[in-house]
This record gives C-alpha cells, sequence and structure tokens, in this order.
C-alpha cells in the first residue's frame, strides 16, 4: 500500500528522470577522459578510428582540444595585406549593368542600298520593319546629296557590289562585333517579317557559326557547296562573323564574282568550310519567292503566311501593300490565339476554388480593383454625347472636347459594331442615342465603360423596334513599352537662379534658411544666383538707399559662416521683370552645359528635388516644369486651431493645399537648351519687348523647341500660403494665371463653403 502510493507520487516525473538518466548516459559516451596530470588525451575510438581515421594529429601544446589536426574543420583566416610600395589601379565601373555581364543584344540588321534606290526602296524598308529592330543600317556605295530623315545610312565610297559586301561585313565586325549576337542582312528589295525573325533569333544560339537563309548552288561548282541568296536574306552568328574577319582580305584579292551574296559563300566555305542552310535544329528559314504582277491581298498560301522574307519588291507602294497583308495576318494569328487561350483558361477555371466565378469578365484579364477601404473606391464618371459631369477645374458640368469626345465616339461605334457582329444575321442594330454613359480608370486592367444605349433593332422579315439595352466594355492596358531615355547623374551641379523684387524681399530669409539646412549643410553640389529687379525709382537712389541692402547683409553672413561658398548677385533695372529678359541676363554669364533650376522666393530647396531636377532636366532631350504644392490659407482652413497645430508634422504638410497647375515659375533645363529656343524665337519677335513681356520660358520651349517638355506635380515643392501680386503689365494669359492661383489658392470648395456658413450663423445671431 505505502508502495503505490510512492509510485503514484512519482508518476508525473517518471519521464523527466528517465530523460535526464538517458541524455547523462550518452554524454558520457562522448566525454575524452584525461589520467592523472599528463597533456596527452586517451585515445576516443569515435575520433581517432572512428569517423575521422587518419586525422590523428594532436594538440601537444594544450589539452583544450582533441583531434586539433583535423584541418577540414579548423578555419582558415587570410591576413590582408598590401604593398605600399605597389601602386594599385582603381577600379572603374561599367555605365550599364548589361556592359558588365557581358550582355548583348540579339539582332543588328544590315540593308545593301544604292544610291538610286537610297529614297525609294530603301525608305519603305525603313517605315515598314526597322522599328521593330534594335538598330538597323542601310550601306551604300556613294552617299545620295540628300539623306532620307530617321536614317543610319553608312557610304562606303565605292558602288561595286563585291567591294560594298566586303566593307559592310568589316564594318559589322570592327563597329558592333562585341555588341550582336546575329546579324542579318538583306537587299532593299527584300520585305522582312520583323516579329518572326527576331522570333527565330531568340531560339538560335550564338555560340556556333551558322548561315542561315535560302541555300543557292554555284555555277560551275561543286553540287554540296551552297551560299545563301541575297534577295531573301541571311544569319550571320557573332561567331562566325570573328572567324571570318582575318580572311576576308584574301577572299577580297583571290574571289572573282560578280554577285556580292556568292563572293561571300564562297569566301565562307573557302576559310571556314561552312555552307548555307535553311534548317538548323528543327528550325527552318522561310521564305517566299513574289511572282510578277502578284498581289498581296490574293495571295493565300501557306508558303507566304509563314514567310520570314518575300523577294523580289519592284516599288514601294508593293512593299507597303506586303506589309498591310502581314500585318493582318498577324492580327488574325494573335485574336484567333487571345480565343484559345480564353477557352482554355474558363476550362481550367473550375478547377480553383473560386469555381466559375473566379474567371471575371474578359477572361484573361486582371480581375477589377477590389478596395479595402472607402478611400480607395474608383468613382465612375458620368457623361452624354454632349457634357461630361467630372471636370478637371472642379466644374460640375463641361463640354465634352478633343480626346474626351473622340473617346466616347470610339466607345459607341465598337459596342453597336460588337452587337452586330454576336447577333447577326437574326438582328441588327442602329444606334438612335446615348441614355447614359459610365466610364472609370481601373489600374489594374484599363478603361471601364457602361453604356445605357437607344437602340433600333432590325429583324430579318424587316420589322424594327427601339430597345434600349445596356453594355459593358474594357480598354485594356496594353503592353508596357519602355522608352530609351539619355543617361544622366545625380552628380550634375545645378545653378539655382532667385529673381527678387522689392515686395518679395521678406520671404528671402526663409529660402536662405532653408537653402543652408538642405543643400550647404548637406554639401549638395549646388550654386545660388541671385537677380536683385531694381524699378527705374530705386535704381537712381541705389548709393543712398538700396532696398536690396538686408539681403546682401544676409548673403554676407552666410559667406563667413561658410569660408567655401560664394553667392553671387546681379542687378537689373526694368519695370516689368519679364522672366525672358532675365533669363537672357542670366544666360549670357554661364557655360553652355550649365543646369539652371529657375525658382521662386516662395521654394523651398530640398535635396529630393535636386536629384529630381537633376534627373528629369536632360540636355538636348527634356525640360522639367514641376508643379508645387501650395498651402491654402490658414486663416480660412485652420479658425480653431493654432497655427503650430496645423503644421505639427511633415506628414501632414500635403493635406490642405492643392497642386497649383497655373503656375510656371519653378523649371529646370540647360542653357544649351536655353539658348537654342531662343535663337529660333529671334527671327519672330525682332527685339519686339512687347512680345517677350507676353511670353514666360515655358512658352518659349512649347513654342520654338523641339525637347520634351515635362510638366508634373512635385511632392518635394512645398510652398507655404501666399497672395502674389499680379503685375498687370504682363501678358493677359499671364495675368489671368496669376489670378486664378490666388483665387483657387485661398481654400478648397469646403472650406470655403464651411467659412460661409459658420458666417451666417454668426449674422443671424
Amino acid at each position: 500500500m505505502r508502495l503505490s502510493s510512492l509510485l503514484a507520487l512519482f508518476r508525473p516525473a517518471l519521464p523527466l528522470i528517465l530523460g535526464l538518466s538517458l541524455g547523462c548516459s550518452l554524454s558520457l559516451l562522448t566525454v575524452t577522459w584525461t589520467q592523472g596530470d599528463t597533456d596527452e588525451p586517451c585515445g576516443d575510438g569515435l575520433v581517432n578510428g572512428g569517423l575521422f581515421a587518419g586525422n590523428q594529429g594532436h594538440n601537444t601544446k594544450g589539452g583544450n582540444r582533441a583531434g586539433g589536426g583535423n584541418e577540414d574543420f579548423q578555419p582558415h583566416i587570410v591576413p590582408y595585406y598590401r604593398d605600399p610600395n605597389k601602386l594599385h589601379k582603381k577600379v572603374f565601373r561599367t555605365r550599364y549593368i548589361h556592359t558588365e555581364l557581358g550582355i548583348r543584344e540579339r539582332l543588328l540588321v544590315g540593308i545593301l542600298t544604292s544610291r538610286a534606290t537610297l529614297t525609294t526602296l530603301a525608305v519603305s524598308v525603313n517605315r515598314t520593319v526597322a522599328h521593330h529592330f534594335h538598330k538597323t543600317f542601310f550601306f551604300t556605295g556613294v552617299r545620295s546629296p540628300k539623306i532620307p530623315h530617321g536614317m543610319q545610312v553608312v557610304a562606303h565610297g565605292d558602288d561595286r557590289p563585291v567591294w560594298l559586301m566586303y566593307e559592310t561585313v568589316r564594318y559589322l565586325h570592327q563597329h558592333f562585333g562585341g555588341d550582336y549576337d546575329w546579324f542579318y542582312l538583306a537587299q532593299d528589295d527584300t520585305y522582312t517579317q520583323a516579329e518572326r525573325l527576331s522570333q527565330l533569333v531568340s531560339h538560335l544560339s550564338a555560340g556556333q557559326d551558322l548561315y542561315l537563309g535560302r541555300a543557292e548552288e554555284f555555277i560551275g561548282g561543286d553540287e554540296r557547296a551552297r551560299y545563301c541568296h541575297g534577295g531573301y536574306g541571311y544569319l550571320l552568328s557573332r561567331s562566325l562573323l570573328a572567324r571570318l574577319q582575318p580572311h576576308l582580305d584574301t577572299c577580297r584579292n583571290d574571289i572573282l564574282s560578280v554577285r556580292p551574296d556568292e563572293w561571300l559563300g564562297r569566301c565562307i566555305i573557302d576559310s571556314l568550310g561552312l555552307s548555307c542552310v535553311e534548317v538548323h535544329q528543327e528550325m527552318q528559314y522561310r521564305y517566299f519567292e513574289l511572282g510578277k504582277n502578284a498581289d498581296p491581298e490574293r495571295e493565300d498560301s501557306a508558303a507566304f503566311k509563314n514567310a520570314f522574307t518575300v523577294h523580289p519588291v519592284s516599288d514601294p507602294t508593293l512593299m507597303y501593300r506586303l506589309h498591310k497583308r502581314f500585318s493582318q495576318i498577324e492580327l488574325e494569328r494573335t485574336n484567333l490565339q487571345i480565343q484559345q487561350l480564353q477557352v482554355q483558361i474558363s476550362n481550367l477555371s473550375s478547377l480553383t476554388p473560386e469555381g466559375k466565378a473566379g474567371a471575371t469578365w474578359p477572361i484573361g484579364i486582371n480581375s477589377p480593383f477590389k478596395p479595402k477601404t472607402r478611400f480607395e473606391v474608383i468613382n465612375w464618371e458620368y457623361f452624354t454625347e454632349e457634357h461630361i459631369y467630372s471636370c478637371i477645374d472642379g466644374a460640375p458640368k463641361c463640354e465634352l472636347r478633343g480626346a474626351d469626345r473622340a473617346d466616347v465616339t470610339d466607345v459607341v461605334e465598337t459596342a453597336v459594331e460588337r452587337l452586330n457582329e454576336h447577333y447577326q444575321p437574326v438582328l441588327r442594330f442602329r444606334k438612335q442615342r446615348l441614355l447614359n454613359g459610365y466610364r472609370r480608370f481601373d489600374p489594374t486592367r484599363g478603361m471601364e465603360y457602361t453604356l445605357d444605349l437607344a437602340l433600333e433593332a432590325f429583324t430579318q422579315k424587316g420589322h424594327s423596334q427601339v430597345i434600349a439595352k445596356r453594355v459593358g466594355l474594357l480598354r485594356p492596358l496594353s503592353s508596357i513599352e519602355i522608352i530609351p531615355m539619355p543617361y544622366v547623374t545625380e552628380a550634375t551641379r545645378v545653378q539655382v537662379i532667385l529673381p527678387v523684387t522689392a515686395h518679395e524681399q521678406d520671404y528671402v530669409g526663409n529660402f536662405l534658411d532653408m537653402y543652408v539646412m538642405n543643400a550647404l549643410d548637406t554639401h549638395d553640389n549646388v550654386l545660388l544666383t541671385f537677380l536683385f529687379i531694381y524699378e527705374p525709382f530705386d535704381a537712381q537712389r541705389v548709393s543712398q538707399n538700396d532696398v536690396f541692402a538686408g539681403i546682401k547683409s544676409m548673403i554676407g553672413e552666410v559667406e563667413k559662416r561658410y569660408a567655401d561658398v560664394k553667392i553671387l548677385w546681379i542687378s537689373v533695372k526694368t519695370e516689368v521683370p519679364s522672366q525672358v529678359k532675365l533669363m537672357d541676363i542670366i544666360s549670357k554669364k554661364h557655360p553652355v552645359d550649365t543646369l539652371f533650376f529657375l525658382a521662386s522666393v516662395w521654394t523651398e530647396v530640398n535635396t529630393d528635388f535636386l536629384n529630381r531636377c537633376r534627373m528629369n532636366a536632360i540636355s538636348n532631350w527634356q525640360v522639367f516644369f514641376p508643379i508645387h504644392f501650395q498651402e491654402y490659407s490658414p486663416a480660412i482652413v485652420y479658425r480653431d486651431q493654432q497655427p503650430s497645430v496645423a503644421s505639427s508634422s511633415a506628414a501632414e504638410s500635403l493635406k490642405d493645399g492643392h497642386f497649383d497647375r497655373h503656375v510656371f515659375e519653378e523649371a529646370c533645363f540647360y542653357n544649351a537648351d536655353y539658348m537654342a529656343a531662343r535663337t529660333k524665337m529671334a527671327a519672330d519677335i525682332l527685339d519686339n519687348d512687347e512680345m517677350l513681356e507676353s511670353m514666360d520660358v515655358y512658352e518659349i520651349f512649347v513654342r520654338y523647341s523641339s525637347l520634351h517638355v515635362f510638366r508634373a506635380v512635385e511632392p518635394a515643392l512645398v510652398q507655404k500660403y501666399v497672395r502674389r501680386t499680379c503685375n498687370p503689365r504682363f501678358s493677359e494669359d499671364i495675368y489671368h494665371r496669376c489670378v486664378l492661383s490666388n483665387l483657387e489658392g485661398l481654400a478648397s470648395r469646403s472650406h470655403l463653403a464651411m467659412a460661409l456658413f459658420e458666417q451666417e450663423q454668426a449674422n443671424s445671431t
């Protein structure tokens, strides 16, 4: 009885006792035992004779470790040593990552043309297929007096066909041998289906010697040797071109031929032992020989539809007709593939957790965006055929114009067309009018439309009836296109230009404080130049009473604080401080490669915007006009709050305000671009000061420059509320924009409505 009660007492602790006993027993098996005070460890069967047999070196200097000779498990620390007497070269990184990784473009296209056909057939080739390839060159013997626009023409100086081929192959290897994997050569009377050729090249390995095209027999030569016919184009691999380069001079001197393609084929065969092939790794080079007086619209054979190249093309009109025909063929194939994929998606959707309901319309397009909060709900815009009820300026109703009208017209016509395709021949529809229209832009799928149409339906027997039908349409987002842009860097020096008038000098102190904190303290690569604008009366009294003396003293204090900083200023006397006149003065005093940031006294300079200024202003390519964020009047927005509470955090700086689209004072551009636009403008103004006063820098770039004028909102440019002084001597457009900026910058509609409501409540009591 006593034993059973004792066992019952220890029963909950039995697993713990057994675990401790087993752990101690196993640990004793791996302990290295030592005897007495000797440093020699006893032999361990696991170490010396078991798992690590052969590594029996022992540590004779200390008994703190066993198996010290086991080098596989000992760390080897290699100390870094740099010889101070040896010069070390600086490592330069490449500009682009694909250069460092050795990534090459797949295909370069070379078109062999002549002086007679450069402005005819070569132009048609350039307009139809050249834009589908990464780079296309037109090689000719003698350059034409007038080179067509947008074509890269290389003239070798000799019209002999064989010499032209020799110089072309040598030019390709010398200039692009290491940049491209494949080289495609064709004549200018060859039509090339660019997408199919690019797809063929993408499945070929560039590491092998390949000479691919339409194989032709040599006249009177070996029956097994073939050369590629130049009229149907041919592909040369990069490795073949590299091996052929040393033999070109020998081939030019030893091989006699009239045809350039035959000469090249003989050179490749004699030098490298390679013959032209039409099939490689089960991939066939398809071509089609166009008959005389053939009509591309009537060609319906499989050989024509699947061809990579078509030859001969006698005139540019035929080239354009071939391009139209092949574009239609590709469009039909693409639509068929889309239908097949939609059927597959619809069949597989039943296996998904959502079932058939998971396949949203249209099949294959992303499902509609599902907002998580009420703030993410996408608003629908209501429209009719004449008006839209969601306007940019906030008005409740405005007239449909321009692109919006064209968009609505196209959508309505498409809806009626698709309805006729679906219901014919049973019913035929004709639009009466648009009852209601709704649209919204879904960033995950595209522009969605819902239309209520009044349609007149006709039956096969001629009966008709007016019905109302609701249809839904989607204009999906197309594939994203990466626009190539010139290389820019954030290390470019920015020259800040600050025009100041006597009425604006009270705001200069805040500008200087922000400039010192965000540019000088951070050692940013920025320079500052003040442009003091004196009125004629103030300019006469500048020696007795300088209106800008306070600003100049502040500049002196900054220069004393930062010994290596020099802030320049320029004095100008004018009654109308036209932006163009001021920039003419600044432009002459700076180099042509200067990057200007034209600022205002209310601008708060910061690093984020300066970097975007450097990245968005591209010399000879693009100018940048940011839209700053203007805060509303605190007297209206924060009527019951202290100003410190209203601006307590930087995260709320974009909360109560708006992006001022009416102000064009801030701008980033290069001096060379401004000088080029100003030169084009000089012929129109002829020293007409009134015209200079009626224009600003933005209008100059829009009217007299071919550069991209990039106008975008800039959240890093935040300005406090200020009521600007609008100069009536400026042009009507500039004065009107200034007035609108003051009116819209006062407060939002809700704030103004609340202020009026409170005022009426106060007056009523």
